[in-house]
């Protein structure tokens, strides 16, 4: 089947993945993430959680992923050498933040950060690796001014760069968003003002988005990331998946780990199937999403919403061989065939149930990276 592409990872808040799950987004980033991004200045720290989280990922079948790593230029590009070592198709981003009231000493200067932004692109361009690329990357609104959004619009047009930012998580997030910019008529507006709206654009979350809004992201090209476990662990909200598909809004799915508890797209295609599921509930004049509907966002729908489907994404013929090789029927594995079912049924079980032990084989460009050679164990 074609590989999985998570369209939204913070790789840096993998240490604490599946913990710190207490409280609603703002005050989790201040509590937990702000406190374990800034560690990330000690490169031997980072080399240990970047290398754990790309080989989990590739063993979880994740053969593109969209990462956002920290402030640190040096640790994000760190990011970038693993996941080309280890063979994963890759967006890194090193995060641009010069506003933090909480954690005053986790930000930079609005000039550090476009300096630092600018050499960050430039040497990871200049290593020229294959499959992993820069993605210019504002952490959100919140946490930049008007003058860091102007600038890293800028950069991204020049260059030609992938965006990558937050969008709509929360209400408490809309609503601070509007006070402190409070001449822009909508959040996206926000970002459209600043060029970071664009066909190489993607917005994790959306959930409180208008159809005004979705309506501005289907005119500039630009994306969303779906992230239904990390919308439901942070009690953030519950995207209409359906209505962004009827505004023909490009959309994939994300881990979001670590507000998301798990780096296994897998997870992700669950949880995006479960929060249809609730929506029918609330209104069961809903249209719930189907498995194919979903499986075909972890796939296809992600490389669309990354502009990466001219490369990856499904089998067709002139795209990169990137796949998995999965046996539902793995000794000891979590699915218990009872009966010979069809193709269609065993995509079903697999993606409802099954896990890595299913995941036989991962390439990448018709690379075997999974199982591991020696070099990279």
């Amino acid at each position: 089947m074609p590989g999985l592409v998570d369209t939204h990872i913070h790789a840096s808040q993998y240490s604490y993945a599946g913990t710190a799950l207490d409280m609603p987004l703002l005050q989790w980033l201040n509590t937990y993430t702000f406190p374990v991004e800034s560690h990330f200045k000690d490169l031997e720290f980072a080399n240990k959680v970047y290398t754990q989280v790309v080989r989990r990922t590739l063993r979880n079948g994740t053969t593109t992923a969209c990462y956002h790593a920290t402030i640190h230029t040096e640790a994000s590009l760190l990011l970038g050498q693993i996941a080309n070592d280890f063979g994963q198709r890759a967006l890194v981003g090193k995060v641009c933040m010069d506003r933090n009231n909480f954690v005053k000493h986790y930000k930079e200067t609005c000039q550090e950060s476009q300096e630092e932004t600018c050499r960050f692109i430039a040497e990871l361009l200049n290593k020229k690796y294959p499959r992993v690329k820069p993605v210019v990357t504002p952490r959100f609104a919140l946490s930049c001014t008007d003058a860091l959004l102007g600038q890293l619009g800028a950069i991204a047009k020049n260059n030609n760069l992938h965006i990558q930012s937050h969008i709509s998580e929360n209400v408490e997030e809309v609503k601070l968003v509007k006070d402190m910019f409070p001449e822009s008529e909508s959040y996206t507006h926000v970002y459209h003002k600043y060029n970071l709206l664009t066909d190489k654009t993607v917005m994790a979350h959306g959930c409180y988005l208008t159809d005004e809004e979705l309506s501005l992201f289907r005119e500039t090209g630009a994306s969303l990331s779906h992230c239904p476990n990390s919308n439901i662990s942070l009690c953030s909200g519950v995207l209409n998946v359906r209505n962004v598909l009827k505004h023909k809004v490009k959309l994939g799915l994300g881990t979001d780990v670590a507000g998301g508890y798990s780096a296994s797209m897998l997870d992700a295609v669950r949880r995006a199937l479960d929060s249809s599921k609730v929506l029918t509930i609330q209104d069961p004049e809903h249209e719930t999403l189907t498995f194919e509907e979903v499986f075909r966002l972890a796939t296809l729908g992600g490389s669309q919403a990354l502009s990466m489907d001219d490369q990856t994404g499904n089998f067709e013929v002139g795209k990169d061989f990137d796949a998995l090789r999965v046996n539902v029927a793995a000794p000891d594995g979590p699915i218990d065939l009872i009966q010979c079912d069809g193709t269609k049924i065993l995509l079903e079980k697999f993606l409802n149930l099954g896990d890595d032990r299913n995941i036989a084989e991962v390439f990448v460009a018709g690379r075997k990276v999974v199982p591991f050679t020696d070099k990279n164990e």
